[in-house]
């Protein structure tokens, strides 16, 4: 589990490419303080592994799935990601709740210039537009930002010259794809409120009910 908020960013220095797999090595220097191998790095918002770390390199695999589903493969050497450690209990939760499984890809269709915020306009697909609300909150890259407005099939956030600056966001143009993760209570509720009518009487629990006690 992550926050969103970003830690660095690292730097993609190689590739090495499987049949159906890869492997990528970044550069980092702050999430490899405690690192061990095992541990889980958000990478662009995407939950990996390390299997391998020096002082200022970590390896970790990616799997077909995270490939088709993510923007990782894109990625070449000399690319900055955004790197977050995985959340400790304990720690203060600065963004929201972040899983690190990206649900999609989205992509950059306008960026203007508000003031001193960049407001970013990106297109996405429904299986993670359902989960976008106004000021709700949502994972770019790995980057806890808040939903400015949204169309149907896409939304605005804003960054203001920190985010822009500490992160991959900042170097983004039009036309670019991104890591997408919808607020992990949203799908909570919707698996909660597609069960049968039978299981609803059973457990109370029904869209009118989680209305009624203001969760949605």
């Amino acid at each position: 589990m992550f926050t969103g908020i970003i830690e660095e960013l690292g730097m993609l220095r190689a590739t090495r490419h499987g049949a159906n797999s890869a492997q990528l090595i970044i550069g980092a220097e702050k999430v490899l303080k405690d690192v061990q191998v095992g541990d889980s790095i958000a990478v662009n918002g995407v939950c990996l592994t390390v299997i391998h770390f020096t002082t200022r390199e970590f390896t970790a695999d990616i799997m077909a799935e995270t490939l088709a589903k993510t923007n990782l493969g894109e990625l070449a050497p000399g690319n900055p990601v955004n790197l977050e450690r995985a959340l400790r209990l304990g720690d203060r939760l600065g963004g929201h709740l972040v899983s690190g499984h990206v649900d999609g890809t989205g992509k950059i269709i306008r960026m203007e210039r508000h003031d001193i915020a960049d407001l970013v306009s990106i297109r996405a697909p429904g299986e993670v537009m359902r989960y976008i609300i106004k000021k709700g909150s949502v994972a770019i890259d790995g980057i806890s930002l808040t939903v400015v407005d949204l169309q149907e099939d896409c939304f605005q956030v804003s960054l203001i010259p920190h985010t822009a600056h500490a992160t991959t966001l900042g170097k983004k143009k039009v036309g670019d794809t991104v890591n997408l993760e919808g607020d992990i209570i949203g799908k909570y509720i919707e698996r909660l409120a597609s069960f049968s009518d039978n299981y609803s009487r059973e457990s109370k629990i029904s869209l009118s009910f989680l209305s009624e006690h203001g969760f949605i």
